[in-house]
Parts: structure tokens; C-alpha cells; sequence
């Protein structure tokens, strides 16, 4: 895994809480421009990753960035890793633009971010009166300061309404095609879906799957059948050995089994009125995948 052209790479990680281990064996790498989703439900790992890239988490295995080791006592290379994790770390008796100040390198581009992030009617107020959504702002402006080129957000849309969520997104895509890396993690996977590159799913603190979005969304999908008689296609196709779910006004097959639906219906002289793909959202893609790990544990 490790290589030249990784700009992140963990190998064999493990990341402990005192003496649980919390995130086990946890081994991907990230390329310049991309934008990695990592997803998994509440307690799988997601942040206790985050906090081991930065140095704040006790780990073993590998981390490297720039093939640089990252540890709790060795994160030079952080210099140019922007973060966001858990809830902004603002100073509430600062204005926003006395927080970035702080750590800007840069206070001509640090004004620029603060425009295209649209927070210029409050940047100048201090940080205690913000709303959930500018606080969230602020937080990912810091992240984002002097153009770093590996950025780590938890949750980044929290709090955000829907043009901010927009906007975000848009910002995300528009470092990436810059050369900036993204790991991300976000419940609304929807939004999710909408950026990212690649998808790491987490169960318990193992990895379940890593892949690029492009694999993950060709997985085996179901099309939909329509008739001029549903209830006697359904009869027929179940006689025939084909799994069926009935639907309001059409039925479910396996993609697999298309042609011997076809075959079925043609010699029964049954009409086939609509024979369509059913798009498979991520989200049921990753609870699918979540189910069938959880059954392999069972």
C-alpha cells in the first residue's frame, strides 16, 4: 500500500481508548485530490481515526503522510493538515476574524475564504453570538486556512442550512481539483455521495469495505417489471423460480435475472410494459452492507 504517489497511508493501525482497542488493524491511503467518505454508524471508529491522523490519539501500525510518520510525539508534516473535528475550536471573546488570524499564514487569501464562504456580514462579530451554522463556518474555515493539502472534517455539514451545504460542497470540489485531499465523515450520505471519490465503511473499528464511489454504486442492481397483468407475472415468476418483490404497480427482480424474466413473460404471451433499472441509493447500499457483515458476526 505504501507509495509514491499516496499522500496519506495507514498500515495495520490500531488505535486505543486506555486498554480497549478501539479501531483495529485499519490499514488505506489517500491520493492527492481526492475526497475519501469515511462512513459507519455511531461508535464504529470514524473520529478515533481522525484524532490518530493528528497525533492526538495513541496508536500502533503506520501513519504516514508525505511518508512521514505521524505519532503522539512526531507530527511535523501536520503543519499543512487542516481539521475539524467533533465541534469547532473557537475562542467565543474573539471576532471569526480575530480566530483566523491567529493562524493564518496568509491574511489577504485568509479574507478571500472568508468571502467565498459568504461570512463577511459577521466576520468582524465575536464568536459567542454565532449560530450553530456560522460557528460550523468558522470551524471549516480554519481548516481550510493557507491551503492545506490534506484536510480532515467531522461532520462538516452540521448545522448548515441548505445553501451553506451547497456552498460547502462546492468549496470541497474546488480545493480537490487543486490537489487537496479530503477525508470526510458525515451521517447525511447523501451529501456525501454528491463529492466524494472513494468510501471507507467502518463496523466496530474495522474496515467492511474500501472503494472507489464509481465500484461501490456498480454493485448488482434491481430492475423494475411492469405488465399488463402484475399479479399473474408475479405467480409466474415465483413458479419459475425468481425471486419477486411486489411493489404498488410493478414488481422487483434481481438484474441477473432479467433474461429469464423476459423468457418467461414471452412465452406466456404476458405484455412487458416497463422493464427499468432501480436506482439503489448509497444509503441502502451501506446499511445492505452493514446487515451482511453483522450476520457474518452472528
Amino acid at each position: 500500500m505504501i507509495g509514491s504517489n499516496n499522500l496519506l497511508t495507514l498500515e495495520n493501525v490500531n488505535v486505543y481508548y486506555g486498554r480497549k482497542k478501539a479501531v483495529k488493524d485499519v490499514s488505506f491511503s489517500i491520493s492527492p485530490g481526492e475526497i475519501v467518505g469515511l462512513v459507519g454508524p455511531n461508535g464504529s471508529g470514524k473520529t478515533t481515526i481522525m484524532k490518530a491522523l493528528l497525533g492526538i490519539a495513541k496508536s500502533d501500525g503506520q501513519i504516514l503522510l508525505n511518508q512521514q510518520p505521524i505519532t503522539l510525539r512526531h507530527h511535523r508534516e501536520l503543519q499543512r493538515v487542516g481539521a475539524l473535528i467533533e465541534y469547532p475550536a473557537v475562542y467565543p471573546f474573539l471576532t471569526g476574524r480575530e480566530n483566523l488570524a491567529l493562524y493564518a499564514r496568509d491574511i489577504k487569501k485568509m479574507d478571500e475564504l472568508v468571502e467565498r464562504l459568504q461570512m463577511t456580514s459577521y466576520i468582524n462579530r465575536k464568536a459567542k453570538g454565532y449560530s450553530v451554522g456560522m460557528r460550523q463556518k468558522l470551524g471549516i474555515a480554519l481548516a481550510l486556512l493557507d491551503d492545506p493539502e490534506f484536510v480532515i472534517l467531522d461532520e462538516p455539514m452540521n448545522g448548515l442550512d441548505i445553501e451553506a451545504t451547497i456552498l460547502i460542497r462546492q468549496i470541497i470540489s474546488e480545493y480537490a481539483k487543486h490537489g487537496t485531499a479530503f477525508l470526510i465523515s458525515s451521517h447525511v450520505l447523501s451529501e456525501l455521495q454528491k463529492i466524494m471519490t472513494k468510501v471507507i465503511i467502518l463496523n466496530k473499528g474495522c474496515i467492511v469495505l474500501n472503494a472507489s464511489i464509481d465500484q461501490i454504486m456498480q454493485q448488482p442492481k434491481r430492475y423494475r417489471v411492469q405488465t399488463s397483468c402484475l399479479n399473474k407475472t408475479i405467480q409466474l415468476l415465483r413458479e419459475n423460480d425468481i425471486k419477486v418483490q411486489p411493489q404498488d404497480n410493478y414488481c422487483l427482480v434481481a438484474r441477473e435475472d432479467v433474461e429469464k424474466v423476459q423468457k418467461v413473460l414471452m412465452k406466456q404471451n404476458i405484455w412487458l410494459t416497463a422493464l427499468i433499472p432501480d436506482g439503489v441509493s448509497f444509503e441502502n447500499i451501506v446499511v445492505n452492507i452493514l446487515k451482511k457483515k453483522r450476520a457474518e458476526i452472528k
